[in-house]
């Protein structure tokens, strides 16, 4: 599914990525930790498009999707709901998920599908995204990202700021796309929240690769945890 190889980013002359590799699996969460500065934000705007790429590669399906412009990488069926959501604040909640419908040509029962895994976006159509919760705002951010039927998710943080209720709601949600063959990128240092549901923890430190884990491993040792998370 997703195939990250060798990948060097850099903000203008500073290097901050070297040689970034990961995998994920159609149908599995692979969570991505490190301590803050570490580069993980950065993978996923690489990832993305958003940030080029000095060498290296990334492939969705076989498909080398490294040169494409960042308006063209959803296209190819790649959802990404940022850190602090990124809502368009003064358009409505069904606006928002309009612009999500579009980029593949989703339809309204594609929206139907989506506002039944977020009832409460149903009532608020007509209301502005800047006027919803925090949880709200997660939960709109989350659905724009589902109208386009993703086979890739990205997640960058989706339960910071949120109460214990929320994070378990997303948290389902999660764990619903995965069972239905759905790849899952998650970036998230809630360690509870990540080992009950990710299938592999690969962590990075200072812009390059370190272990990659299975979770039912961590979930009995915490050693690698405390060494580059410091929990």
């Amino acid at each position: 599914m997703l195939d990250v190889s060798n990948i060097l980013v850099a903000y203008g002359e500073a290097p901050v990525l070297h040689g970034i590799s990961l995998a994920v699996n159609a149908g599995e969460i692979l969570c991505l930790m490190g301590r803050n500065g570490a580069g993980k934000t950065t993978t996923m705007k690489a990832i993305m498009g958003l940030l080029p790429l000095s060498a290296g590669s990334v492939h969705l399906d076989g498909e080398d999707i490294s040169a494409l412009p960042p308006h063209e990488v959803p296209k190819r069926g790649i959802g990404y709901i940022p850190q602090g959501r990124r809502l368009f604040s003064e358009l409505t909640v069904a606006e928002n998920l309009e612009i999500g419908l579009m980029v593949r040509g989703g339809g309204k029962k594609v929206r139907d599908r989506v506002l039944d895994i977020f009832p409460r976006l149903r009532e608020r159509l007509g209301q502005r995204a800047e006027t919803l919760s925090g949880g709200e705002q997660q939960m709109l951010a989350t659905a724009r990202a589902l109208c386009i039927e993703p086979k890739l998710l990205l997640l960058d943080e989706p339960t910071e700021g949120l109460q214990p209720s929320m994070i378990d709601q997303i948290r389902q949600v999660i764990v619903e796309m995965k069972m239905q063959g759905v790849a899952i990128l998650l970036v998230e240092q809630r360690v509870d929240a990540v080992l009950s549901i990710a299938d592999r923890v690969a962590f990075i430190e200072n812009g390059r690769n370190r272990d990659i884990v299975d979770a039912a491993t961590l979930r009995k040792n915490h050693a690698l945890l405390t060494r580059y998370v410091g929990v």
